[in-house]
């Protein structure tokens, strides 16, 4: 089956033909889980628009650990929180 072209929104958007069962289920392409990190019982927040369904991973709060240390170091980050305090 070929996707028509107006169906694709960007240059890195990533298209595959899946079916739906009758239970109402999908198979999401084993490419598409890689790409977005999606491994077994990741939950996906389901968004529905006017024409057609978005599924967004959902970060677990362990794979957020870290994200901001660029930022700052743990200590800086502590002091900068005990001076806030004080200060409020």
């Amino acid at each position: 089956m070929v996707v028509p072209p107006y169906l694709s929104s960007s240059l890195n958007c990533m298209e595959n033909v899946v079916k739906v069962t009758r239970r109402g289920q999908t198979t999401i392409p084993v490419e598409a889980r890689r790409r977005l990190g999606i491994k077994s019982g990741d939950e996906l927040l389901v968004e529905i628009t006017e024409k057609s369904v978005i599924f967004k991973p959902i970060r677990r709060i362990e794979d957020c650990a870290g994200i901001y240390a660029k930022y700052g170091k743990v200590e800086e980050i502590k002091k900068e929180i005990d001076k806030l305090r004080e200060e409020y």
